[in-house]
């Protein structure tokens, strides 16, 4: 049944025909109600009137009064409502009202049924709009705080990694720089593996040091950083690659670096992909711009990663 606060006018009037209609006695009328929930001290007075004055007890009168003090409740009378709603549209059996009235009941309970339909439709139709919005403000409002949660991360992640270009002491600073790398490629939902070594099984003997894991798109970067002065070389850049050979093509290789590539060793790269290896190399200068203009790091690495597949570049710089 609806949930509405109170009856409006037009249902009203139709109830206070309806309901002594659907009573053949003036007792009745009474039960009626009070098998609905209404309060004692509400039909105590009519009861009392039955007593002592049944000729002035009219059924019209009585429910017309009873409806207007229902509908006074407010809200402490919506199950009262709803009960005397219910118990008036479920009635089929019209055989209980005097022959007479039978035909105008059967004909007034069907405009109850009908309102109360509409009305209910029009309910379920407004809390189904006010769920919706209620869903849509709810994601809204999710959004905004996981991009809040996520741009303060990329701040702290920042923040860490500009750090390093203070950082005097080079063994430091490289130790610091897998972390900072990692909490950065991190802040922008890269998935990364720290450092992590590969030993022989037999011996134990360490035979691989990994500076990092990075995935991206469902593919493995074998990732190694260097921080240094010098440019990086064959002899640097090598290593690396054989780490990517070595696994038959299930892996691609990242080569982050501080300081410039020899052209030599951006040939080798060149090689490498033109033997079937992918191979990106990233400075650490394109990552500060990318970071000082707000750009989004895993497309730094993906446009990286698509000029090396597609151009064999692998160093491509975007410039837009």
């Amino acid at each position: 049944m609806s949930a509405s606060y109170h009856y409006p006018p037009e249902l009203m009037t139709i109830l206070k025909d309806a309901i002594p209609k659907l009573c053949k006695s003036k007792r009745d009328l009474l039960t009626f109600f009070k098998g609905c929930g209404i309060q004692n001290e509400i039909v105590q007075p009519f009861e009392t009137l039955l007593k002592e004055d049944k000729e002035n007890f009219n059924k019209y009168r009585v429910t017309a009064e009873l409806l207007e003090k229902i509908n006074e409740l407010g809200d402490n009378g919506i199950r009262l409502r709803r009960e005397l709603l219910k118990r008036v549209t479920e009635i089929e059996d019209f055989s209980i009202c005097w022959e007479n009235d039978q035909a105008a009941a059967r004909g007034l309970v069907s405009q109850i049924r009908d309102i109360v339909n509409v009305k209910d439709s029009f309910t379920r139709m407004r809390n189904e709009k006010e769920a919706e919005q209620r869903k849509r403000i709810e994601a809204e409002q999710a959004a905004i705080t996981k991009n809040k949660e996520k741009a303060d991360k990329i701040e702290k992640a920042k923040s860490a990694f500009f750090a390093l270009f203070g950082e005097d002491n080079p063994h430091t600073r490289g130790k610091r720089l897998e972390k900072a790398l990692t909490d950065l490629f991190d802040a922008f939902e890269i998935t990364v593996k720290e450092a992590f070594t590969v030993k022989a099984p037999d011996t134990d003997q360490v035979v691989e040091q990994i500076d990092g894991m990075v995935e991206l798109e469902g593919h493995i970067y074998l990732t190694e950083m260097k921080w240094w002065k010098n440019s990086i070389g064959v002899a640097e850049i090598s290593p690396h690659l054989v780490r990517v050979f070595s696994r038959g093509g299930q892996a691609r290789a990242f080569f982050i670096s501080y300081s410039n590539f020899t052209e030599p060793a951006i040939q080798q790269c060149r090689d490498a992909l033109a033997g079937g290896a992918i191979v990106c190399l990233v400075q650490v200068e394109e990552i500060v711009d990318a970071l000082n203009s707000g750009a989004d790091l895993k497309k730094l690495l993906k446009k990286k990663v698509q000029a090396a597949i597609s151009h064999k570049n692998p160093l491509f710089r975007d410039v837009a």
